[in-house]
């Protein structure tokens, strides 16, 4: 079939995945799709997708899902050339959070269920002047049918060309691209557009959408497992309750504020009954909180006080924890199967002991069941979609409706290195002073030879700046480092003054599952190597434990599916940073005796030829000459 296939010439096995993509939207099933980096993943997804629903189903949507707001542009950028390429006609629209699209000063210092409530009072009041350009007496304003124009003229536009335009117009840029959404046959969004029930059935309502008409495709499909069961986990603490009680009182709702207080009381005293002295967290269960909240009043009752007096907050301020504290309470009374309930204690900066109560959702297939059922069509992929068996089971797709498929890697194997060197440990065990810098001695030792940058990924950042004050002294390079706290512009200054220096060499110290082990692309010379330091594993908490318990139950594969997978996964997501493209030439080298055990060794795809040397550096230097 004649697809609307953008470039000159497909990449090997395009043209094979295309057409597995259009029966499968064709067919009305699923596919859930392992593509190394370079495939062409992207394209290969939007173009049969974009085809079908053009030449075949006019009346079909594509959702093209991301789970950061960096991996929109490519998409965009994808689409605008499909559409220059072919001469056609269609709409897209780019959404990110409602939160990230308003023109309201101040807003990023709050949480999105607060910036919902305060974006609900500023309409329902008619105090958002943004919005209130939207519509003259129910009808669309001129203003507003101009921008539409605009928008459908230009489209595709990335989200922040939409957010220019709607902001010079002083119209809302949300209400905008969702009155552009009905109009649109493509719609870029975060993964929570459609994982999010709530979400999905205002969006679906607002647009004029069926579910039964979506094509859904996700890209780095490998995130919803965590972000599904996310969507449907809540958690309490007493700092939450410390600023309730004291926004309530702050407006006269002195016998609330002190219930508040009180509430605060029996979740330390349940602490102090549940969590030993010796331990950080423990399993509890429903009736244990209901039966404190009811040593103070009845429950509904209590969380209905709260409700109300969240209202009134929601009035003259942003934000209200007293809200958060009603939703919590409703949560805790959800189910029990599929789902854990934690108590933790831990302590803040200033030596202070914080509990937090958790209701954490263990089952990511809860919230995939009605996206496998209603919609036309689901399409999963991603760089690290392995082993593909695992998603399968995790996110509740059958084998009568859904087919997996593995590309190989499409790059020659003599443009990269694979190396194992088991010299050292990030185990629990074998942390010290004296381990720390014999890994760094190998990191710098391999970085000064590597001719350019080098990006060395860690478990955490607490191990990341212990090793890091022996790498400072040893290293020949100017040394980066990722910070946890960095907004969206900080975090692309530091990339852009790393590419600064390719030429001479620099080291980003980074952490694996981080900002940078994923959605960054560096192809050619701005990226020769990647040291993957110790084996990312998931804290062995409660929570760990329970999954892996719960997989066990449901699968009989709960070490693999809740501890080990997830680990490899973050290691090749942070290995794959360095080779982008055919041409790219790279060192990977994984650093920690434990990717000799065959528990994890076997988890990495055959084609990466992994070899195990004790010292790299002869091999690494002839490769660079």
């Amino acid at each position: 079939m004649n697809y609307y296939f953008p470039y000159e010439k497909t990449r090997k096995t395009q043209e094979n995945l295309m057409n597995v993509v259009h029966d499968t939207i064709k067919n009305k099933t699923n596919l859930l799709l392992h593509a190394p980096t370079g495939i062409g993943k992207t394209i290969s997804a939007l173009a049969p997708a974009l085809t079908y629903i053009l030449k075949e189903e006019p009346k079909k949507t594509i959702f093209f899902l991301t789970s950061r707001n960096t991996q929109h542009l490519i998409a965009v950028e994808t689409l605008k050339d499909m559409k220059q390429k072919h001469n056609l006609s269609f709409v897209v629209v780019d959404l990110i959070g409602k939160k990230g699209m308003c023109n309201q000063s101040g807003i990023n210092l709050l949480s999105s269920s607060e910036f919902f409530e305060y974006c609900k009072d500023l309409r329902e009041k008619d105090n958002c002047p943004y919005f209130s350009n939207i519509k003259i007496k129910n009808k669309l304003s001129p203003t507003v049918i101009n921008v539409l124009d605009k928008l459908k003229a230009q489209s595709p536009l990335h989200v922040e060309e939409i957010n220019s335009i709607c902001f010079n117009s002083d119209v809302c840029s949300y209400e905008t691209a969702c009155l552009l959404g009905k109009k649109s046959q493509v719609i870029i969004a975060d993964y929570n557009y459609m994982l999010n029930p709530h979400i999905r059935n205002n969006l679906l309502q607002r647009i004029n959408k069926n579910l039964s008409d979506c094509i859904i495709i996700f890209d780095e499909g490998h995130n919803i497992p965590y972000r599904a069961r996310d969507i449907l986990s809540s958690n309490l603490s007493t700092i939450t309750l410390d600023y309730a009680a004291k926004e309530t009182k702050s407006l006269g709702h002195k016998e609330i504020s002190e219930s508040l207080y009180d509430l605060k009381e029996q979740l330390q005293k349940l602490a102090k009954e549940k969590v030993p002295f010796d331990k950080m967290e423990s399993i509890t269960a429903k009736r244990d909180f209901q039966s404190k909240v009811e040593d103070i009043s009845n429950y509904e009752e209590l969380m209905g006080s709260f409700s109300f007096v969240s209202e009134q907050i929601l009035e003259t301020k942003r934000r209200s924890f007293t809200q958060s504290v009603a939703l919590f309470m409703e949560n805790w009374l959800g189910p029990d199967e599929g789902y854990t309930r934690i108590l933790t204690k831990e302590f803040t900066k200033n030596g202070k002991v914080k509990i937090n109560l958790a209701h954490k959702c263990l089952d990511p297939a809860f919230v995939m069941n009605d996206l496998i059922e209603e919609s036309h069509s689901i399409i999963i992929m991603s760089g690290t979609l392995t082993p593909l068996d695992m998603y399968q089971d995790l996110l509740g797709f059958n084998s009568s409706n859904c087919t997996i498929m593995e590309l190989e890697n499409p790059f020659p194997q003599e443009n990269r290195q694979n190396i194992i060197l088991p010299k050292t440990s990030t185990k629990y065990k074998s942390r010290s002073k004296l381990m720390y810098e014999e890994i760094a001695k190998h990191s710098t030792g391999i970085s000064n030879k590597v001719p350019g940058n080098v990006v060395i990924f860690f478990p955490s950042y607490k191990l990341r700046d212990e090793i890091n004050e022996y790498i400072k002294d040893l290293s020949d390079k100017t040394i980066f480092l990722e910070d946890s706290r960095y907004t969206k512009e900080q975090r692309s200054d530091l990339l852009e003054r790393f590419k600064g220096y390719k030429d001479e060499g620099a080291i980003l110290l980074a952490v694996a599952g981080g900002s940078f082990s994923e959605g960054i692309d560096l192809p050619g010379d701005l990226l020769k190597a990647v040291i993957v330091v110790g084996l990312p594993l998931g804290h062995p908490n409660l929570e760990t434990k329970e999954l892996i318990d719960y997989y066990d139950r449901r699968f009989s594969r709960g070490w693999d599916y809740a501890y080990v997978f997830p680990a490899i996964i973050k290691t090749l997501q942070s290995a794959g940073r360095c080779i982008r493209s055919e041409t790219d030439k790279g060192i990977i080298v994984f650093l920690d005796e434990r990717y000799l055990w065959q528990s994890y060794r076997r988890c990495f795809p055959k084609e990466m030829n992994i070899q195990i040397k004790n010292d790299p550096i002869p091999q690494i230097s002839d490769f660079f000459k």
